[in-house]
């Protein structure tokens, strides 16, 4: 099969098409036809590694695993003996670690992997996952609830954009920051008030949020802190300049009534059969900003790099009507 493969770390020009063997399933493994994968913002770090430490589990020196892409859509191609759930020519989603950058990947019917939805397309129910889940675990450390309310920093990225639909899921009054071309988006998704902040600085309006959720990294609990109610939650995504966000988290839970959070997500099938309920019930949709082919991964990733994606960047591995 064919796959996108990388065996050392470096700039995205280390990717490259190569066939590779195509994984044969075990008795309780799924191997699914890949019709459309993603690029992500984690593909990058990982590819790159330039936070060093991610080496301690990906691969001190080189990757142990050659192939990115941690979403994917397509279809059944086969089952192991064991497998209830799924049948041949099934279309299903959902996401893996690594991998999913090929042809054809393997799962175990108990990772996240779920029927897609009938009103997705491939590419579509391929860019749910990852950015759901990482909004879902940081949105856990809010309590969100009807009545309280949510300013979403980078609201049109990849995690900002899954954060704005499940905080209104949870009955959470919005505010969402972005650049001027994504307001009429942000609204759409429901948001209650939207922030351009190329003309609009959110932290001099008096007003205050009893959640500020950085998405993208870029902000920081200093500049935020006279926008959050007492008791008010700032949650951050990254680890901050020199890591001071970690100590952060420890010093703000013994200092202050305002926290900083971090959400640490874990990727289940639980998780994403409840995205595929939300979808199907209109509360939830992927943002697909561009598509490019396999072949065109480099291309792809360096517009991830760019930081100036919305929503998602799709790679469409089998073009057709669905993708």
């Amino acid at each position: 099969m064919r796959a996108v493969v990388h065996d050392r770390y470096g700039p995205p020009e280390v990717l490259r098409i190569e066939e590779v063997k195509r994984p044969v399933p075990k008795d309780d493994e799924v191997l699914v036809r890949i019709h459309a994968t993603t690029v992500t913002r984690t593909d990058t770090g990982l590819r790159s590694a330039d936070l060093f430490i991610s080496r301690f589990f990906t691969g001190l020196l080189r990757p142990k695993n050659k192939i990115l892409g941690l979403e994917l859509a397509g279809e059944v191609e086969a089952v192991g003996k064991a497998v209830t759930e799924f049948h041949v020519g099934d279309h299903v989603f959902g996401g893996k670690g690594f991998g999913a950058h090929a042809e054809f990947i393997a799962m175990r019917e108990s990772e996240p992997l779920a029927h897609k939805p009938v009103s997705m397309t491939f590419g579509e129910a391929a860019a749910v996952f990852d950015g759901a889940t990482l909004a879902l675990a940081c949105l856990r450390k809010a309590d969100l609830r009807e009545g309280r309310s949510i300013l979403i920093y980078g609201a049109s990225g990849s995690i900002g954009t899954a954060a704005l639909q499940l905080a209104k899921h949870f009955g959470a009054h919005v505010t969402a920051v972005c650049t001027t071309k994504n307001v009429e988006l942000m609204r759409s998704l429901g948001a209650d008030e939207v922030v351009d902040y190329t003309r609009e600085d959110f932290t001099k309006n008096g007003k205050t949020y009893d959640v500020i959720f950085d998405s993208v990294g870029k902000h920081s609990f200093r500049r935020s802190r006279r926008s959050l109610k007492p008791g008010g939650t700032f949650i951050e995504t990254d680890l901050g300049f020199m890591w001071h966000v970690p100590l952060l988290l420890l010093l703000t839970r013994w200092i202050g009534s305002k926290k900083v959070k971090m959400g640490f997500p874990r990727y289940t099938k639980k998780d994403l059969l409840f995205f595929k309920e939300l979808i199907e019930a209109g509360e939830y949709r992927a943002v697909v900003d561009r598509r490019y082919q396999l072949e065109d991964v480099i291309a792809a990733t360096k517009y991830v790099e760019t930081e100036q994606k919305t929503g998602n960047v799709v790679l469409t591995v089998i073009a057709d009507r669905a993708t």
